[in-house]
């Protein structure tokens, strides 16, 4: 199978329509704290604001400017990150790791969704992408919770 038909398959209906439909896409006017990520092989990036309260995502933001599967990705995380605790979300983000370079299953609900990046799996210059908008979402958590620490 060439490279091309590859891409085509990648390029799934499924995550295009994720891609064209990414939810919380307006900045939060006061978050507690925003991350911002870029893929250097691709030059994606994601940019997240998020509140907290009693350790769950109470307010959560997103600039996407990325390929189709990182806005696919964020597509999925953005629909289920509010009310998820940090563990949920860290718990996603290891799932997801795992899912495109060990052959581990998809993520647990709320973030199973991201399951339709399978086929990424074989194209590993993708993963940094994909993984964008959990590892931001992930990293401004715990700034939320260092500065409640402090």
């Amino acid at each position: 199978m060439s490279e091309n038909s590859d891409l085509i398959k990648l390029y799934s209906g499924q995550i295009l329509a994720l891609a064209a439909e990414i939810p919380l896409t307006d900045r939060l006017d006061e978050p507690q704290a925003t991350v911002k990520r870029r893929s250097p092989l691709c030059g994606s990036t994601i940019t997240v604001d998020i509140t907290m309260a009693d350790d769950r995502v109470t307010g959560f933001g997103q600039d996407v400017k990325a390929c189709a599967l990182g806005q696919a990705a964020a597509s999925v995380v953005g629909a289920a990150v509010i009310g998820r605790t940090a563990k949920e979300v860290r718990t996603a983000q290891t799932q997801l790791k795992a899912m495109l370079k060990s052959d581990g299953p998809a993520p647990d609900a709320p973030f199973d969704g991201l399951k339709v990046l399978l086929p990424a799996k074989e194209f590993k210059n993708r993963h940094a992408s994909i993984m964008l908008a959990i590892d931001a979402t992930v990293e401004a958590m715990e700034q939320v919770s260092h500065a409640n620490c402090a």
